[in-house]
């Protein structure tokens, strides 16, 4: 398998990456707790795809609060601030790497011409804390964070670029992969002009995936074609 063009990868983290048993949820419910006493603020919404500032909007706007950068930015710290010791008390048989996932980015990372990153929603800080229990944080060299951009498509774009540059190259010359487990990561790929690996390893299957437009989804990585559709050039 050889990447025919400069190809740069950006893998999603929650349900793609990784699955945190719900540490992150519960980090950002206790920030809200703290700051303005509604341990309730995310409860009736889904945080699957949406990036973490985006998160806290609409949490702030659920709770009566006006969503100010002070606002937004305040329940982040607080946040952060909880995430290690959530992420610390999971169960390691409810915090691990997805099936085939470790493989892929090792794969990907002998590869000459090909870049591996992160594209998600997560801050920068939150990335590295989730990441870390599980040993992989440093296989990615840069990406696209929640903190570079609240909009999902702006920070795979972003991601992309920041690629680009590692492999000295033009975007428009690149190949960019993104791997993700929502159609909002489906739609972050459409929103750049990226391919768009889906993988059912998160709350959508991988048929949902496709038919949200998904270019390949497989159940996991460890399925038939599915290094092939991240390292081929197609």
């Amino acid at each position: 398998m050889v990447a025919m063009r400069p190809t740069v990868l950006l893998f999603d983290i929650d349900g793609t990456l990784v699955t945190t048993g719900g540490a992150g949820r519960r980090a950002i419910s206790r920030a809200f707790e703290k700051l303005h006493g509604r341990l309730d603020a995310c409860d009736s919404f889904s945080l699957s795809g949406m990036t973490d500032r985006a998160i806290v909007r609409k949490a702030l706007g659920i709770i009566g609060v006006e969503a100010t950068t002070k606002a937004i930015d305040a329940i982040i710290e607080s946040y952060l601030s909880l995430l290690d010791e959530e992420v610390q008390r999971v169960e390691a048989r409810h915090y691990f790497v997805h099936p085939g996932m470790r493989e892929a980015v090792t794969e990907a990372r002998s590869r000459s011409g090909v870049a591996v990153g992160l594209g998600t929603g997560n801050v920068r800080a939150g990335a590295r804390v989730k990441l870390e229990r599980v040993g992989i944080y440093e296989q990615f060299a840069f990406g696209g964070f929640g903190c570079d951009h609240e909009d999902r498509v702006e920070l795979i774009r972003h991601g992309a670029r920041c690629g680009a540059q590692l492999l000295e190259a033009p975007l428009e010359e690149c190949r960019v992969v993104v791997i993700g487990d929502t159609p909002k990561d489906v739609h972050a790929a459409k929103g750049i002009g990226a391919v768009c690996i889906g993988v059912g390893t998160g709350s959508f299957s991988a048929q949902a995936l496709l038919a949200s437009g998904a270019d390949f989804a497989f159940p996991d990585f460890t399925a038939r074609g599915a290094l092939q559709a991240l390292l081929l050039d197609r």
